[in-house]
């Protein structure tokens, strides 16, 4: 939403910003077998929301999500994913819109451009919320970590967007895990069996899992860990260089 330090976004007509779109990104935050969401509120309003933004007219799309990633979460190097389009004709409400700047001490005259139609371009990250430095700005009075079954209630499609990320990540798990850097360099079979576990919010049998993990053609097994009981050592596992699928 706008910021008042901004002249572009509090602007009538958005000057140097992309009319009609904006970057909704959904930050999903795990460490120590949990995963989290972050969440904003909106200033002096109670709504909540994903850390969503504009995009400035001389700016990749990519480069505004990874931005907006950056602010809010103070990480640079992360593994950013756009996933969907949100183009619902009345998916935003230009009340919802005034109440948020209305909180901010900011009222939009009715042709303003932040109250018009909007689509949003979903992107996820995945990273470890220990590391992050959550920032608020004028358009938020707080930013924190929630687990799913503790999202308060959002705005507008936002929940929508956040159970689409989830299933998206779920899907392309194989294919996207190694560039998430949520493991240590070296690791066991049971801790990557646990990271699964975590983000597919299922159990898993140990036996086929690891048949599956094999097969993907993306580990390298090294030496036994060393635990003083050699037969129960597990082995050591990290991922190949390239990190890409086998293909038939």
């Amino acid at each position: 939403m706008l910021r008042q330090n901004d002249p572009r976004e509090i602007s009538p007509q958005g000057d140097g910003l992309l009319k009609g779109i904006a970057v909704d990104p959904v930050i999903f935050g795990f460490h120590e077998n949990q995963l989290k969401v972050l969440i904003i509120e909106h200033t002096n309003t109670g709504l909540y929301a994903l850390p969503g933004g504009y995009i400035q007219e001389a700016e990749d799309l990519d480069e505004a999500a990874k931005r907006i990633l950056t602010m809010r979460t103070g990480l640079g190097d992360v593994y950013l994913e756009q996933f969907h389009v949100f183009g619902k004709h009345n998916r935003t409400d230009p009340e919802v819109v005034k109440e948020i700047l209305l909180g901010q001490g900011f009222t939009p005259s009715e042709d303003h451009w932040s109250l018009k139609r909007f689509i949003s371009v979903g992107y996820y990250a995945l990273v470890d919320y220990t590391k992050t430095k959550l920032t608020t700005d004028p358009t938020t009075g707080g930013c924190d970590w929630y687990d799913f079954d503790k999202i308060p209630p959002l705005i507008f499609d936002h929940r929508f967007i956040i159970e689409k990320a989830l299933n998206t990540l779920r899907d392309n798990l194989d294919q996207r895990l190694i560039g998430f850097n949520l493991l240590p360099a070296i690791f066991t079979m049971g801790e990557l069996h646990t990271l699964y576990e975590t983000i597919l919010g299922k159990k898993l049998l140990s036996p086929n899992f690891q048949r599956k993990m094999l097969g993907l053609g993306i580990l390298e097994r090294i030496e036994k860990k060393k635990t003083g009981k050699a037969h129960k050592s597990p082995y050591l596992y990290r991922f190949k260089s390239g990190g890409q699928l086998e293909q038939d």
